[in-house]
């Protein structure tokens, strides 16, 4: 019997679904608890999140006095002002290998309680969704994850081509489908209603992974030559200022190097300053808050301690709209702004993909943007578990049960410089799909020897 091309788009799929499936399940649940992180946090931490409104706050360097009386040994990494009237402010510190959120009534100054930094609902579920817990190596699996979504995206819709069948099992499950050929029926129906917004999903958030991502930044993230030409720069980039659990500036500001304060005594010390911790600012806090506002940053920024002699403060907000964007790069001895990065310097390609980010965060077009996400997060646990229950009932009792592969199909050579194509555009997919042939050989070879009788 001759085979059709069919086979080849089926083996993709196959491999790309024992592959994607478990992160996926994973991406899709995080990614539902992060996104309504608005609605989970005053409510989880209501004691914390919210204060009694009054008529005037206290100075920043008020809160801070209080934070070090009772922190005397802490290192302060960040402060966050109060987002609106009601909102609690909050410092961000490092002590004894812990990273600690304090929350503070800006009117009273009383400490309204701590937080692990890390070790708490959202920031697990961020540094879960991004790197698995598991640092570079979860990053590259889940890019790993990633372009391989791409690949059963394109080839599912392949397979799920009605090819003259009728509507049941394709647009919609049949009403009389049992046992496999239910799930069948869904992961096809699900797959191909949720299949453009997976791969819009897929697409966004690699933007944020640490190899394809990383060289897609620093190829479109791009700034007006000059733009920093009159103040010293330092080795860093902004990435650094980003973590997993926490994300400080904007994407398209990633690739900008950062700013070193003092003028000529940055100079003088040069690019490679010793790392001892910060000399102590000659501008106060509430100093650089003020120039926060007067700079009409969005509410809801951050400010980001300088941790060297020649570090500056950083003034950043990662906007649910984009275009309010703002960081800024502040001296830490002169308060001069050193740098003051907004939407309108973006790149077009940083501007679409920003917007693309916010879209993917649910956070774009508020309550409704985040219930569009749900639906295709909800999706892909669909999609997801019942590739996994119609492999487990279909596999053989050796081996995976993969579809053959045949060099004497229709096609086979499109087929192979199609893969080469989405290999060579996303490297991990590339480097895994020429693993899969080497296990394959290898020892899906050994798995298909009968078993000698007893």
């Amino acid at each position: 019997m001759r085979v059709s091309f069919y086979n080849l788009a089926w083996r993709w799929h196959f491999y790309a679904g024992l592959l994607v499936a478990p992160v996926m399940i994973i991406l899709a649940v995080t990614g539902i608890i992060y996104l309504f992180k608005p609605q989970l946090d005053p409510l989880l931490y209501p004691q914390l999140m919210r204060v009694q409104a009054q008529a005037q706050p206290l100075p920043a360097d008020a809160l801070l006095a209080q934070v070090r009386d009772a922190y005397p040994h802490a290192s302060i990494d960040q402060y966050l002002p109060p987002a609106t009237a009601d909102s609690s402010a909050q410092f961000i510190l490092a002590q004894d290998g812990r990273s600690l959120s304090l929350f503070l009534d800006p009117y009273s100054g009383a400490l309204l309680g701590t937080q692990d930094a890390f070790y708490n609902l959202q920031a697990m579920a961020r540094a879960l969704h991004g790197e698995l817990l598991m640092g570079k190596v979860g990053d590259a699996i889940v890019e790993l994850a990633a372009g391989w979504g791409v690949v059963l995206v394109i080839s599912g819709l392949y397979l799920w081509w009605p090819r003259g069948k009728g509507a049941g099992g394709v647009l919609w499950p049949r009403l009389a489908s049992r046992g496999r050929l239910f799930w069948r029926d869904l992961h096809a129906v699900v797959g191909f209603w949720g299949s453009l917004g997976l791969l819009f999903m897929l697409l966004t958030g690699m933007t944020w992974t640490g190899i394809w991502g990383k060289q897609y930044a620093e190829l479109w993230n791009r700034f007006p030559t000059g733009m920093f030409s009159e103040v010293p720069l330092s080795d860093v980039k902004a990435r650094n200022l980003n973590q997993a659990e926490r994300q400080t500036v904007p994407w398209a500001v990633e690739t900008m190097p950062m700013p070193m304060s003092g003028g000529a005594h940055a100079e003088h010390m040069g690019h490679g300053a010793p790392a001892g911790g910060p000399a102590a600012p000659q501008v106060s806090l509430q100093t650089v808050v003020d120039t926060a506002e007067r700079a009409g940053v969005h509410p809801g920024y951050s400010v980001t301690f300088p941790k060297t002699d020649t570090g500056v403060y950083t003034v950043a907000v990662f906007a649910d709209d984009p275009r309010n964007d703002a960081t800024l790069h502040i001296d830490q001895y002169t308060g001069r702004v050193l740098a003051d990065v907004r939407y309108a310097q973006y790149g077009p390609v940083a501007r679409a993909t920003e917007l693309s980010v916010m879209l993917h965060e649910g956070k774009m077009f508020g309550l409704a943007n985040q219930l569009v996400v749900l639906l295709i997060c909800v999706m892909v646990l669909l999609g997801s578990v019942s590739g996994l229950v119609i492999w487990w009932k279909r596999r053989p009792a050796r081996g995976l049960g993969a579809p053959p592969l045949r060099h004497d199909l229709p096609l086979w050579k499109t087929a192979v410089a199609v893969m080469a194509v989405i290999g060579v555009l996303f490297p991990l997919v590339g480097a895994s799909l020429l693993l899969v042939a080497v296990l394959e050989y290898a020892v899906l070879r050994w798995w298909r020897k009968p078993v000698a009788a007893a």
